[in-house]
């Protein structure tokens, strides 16, 4: 699987070691099997408007992103058991619960990847 490192426009990191999992496979398999997803890693689903959290063993912030990677919602500590959505998204950033707060990620913005 394909890795990049994924910036605000700003140039900040929000994820430093970001997978991109853009086969239906590597979707569906997404984080399932992992014992914890340090700081630092995330994974991007693409495409995909919608998250479920059956199965996993931790939660997760899931970073909703319309087809130009800007933040349309943020689903905070998402636990396990839940599912989240967000109309209009296209693609959606998985990364460790509180990493969105701890990198002040928030609604409106752009990511870049590279």
């Amino acid at each position: 699987m394909a890795e990049a490192v994924l910036r605000r426009e700003d140039g900040s990191i929000v994820c430093e070691r970001c997978v991109l999992a853009d086969t239906a496979l590597t979707r569906m398999k997404g984080l399932l099997g992992r014992r914890e997803l340090p700081n630092g890693e995330g994974i991007l689903l693409k495409p995909a408007s919608s998250v479920h959290m059956a199965f996993m063993r931790f939660p997760i912030d899931a970073v909703f992103l319309d087809r130009d990677l800007r933040v349309v919602k943020i689903a905070a500590d998402l636990r396990p058991w839940r599912a989240a959505g967000s109309r209009g998204a296209k693609a959606v950033l998985e990364i460790p619960a509180g990493e969105a707060r701890r990198r002040d990620l928030s609604v409106g913005d752009r990511l870049v990847a590279g």
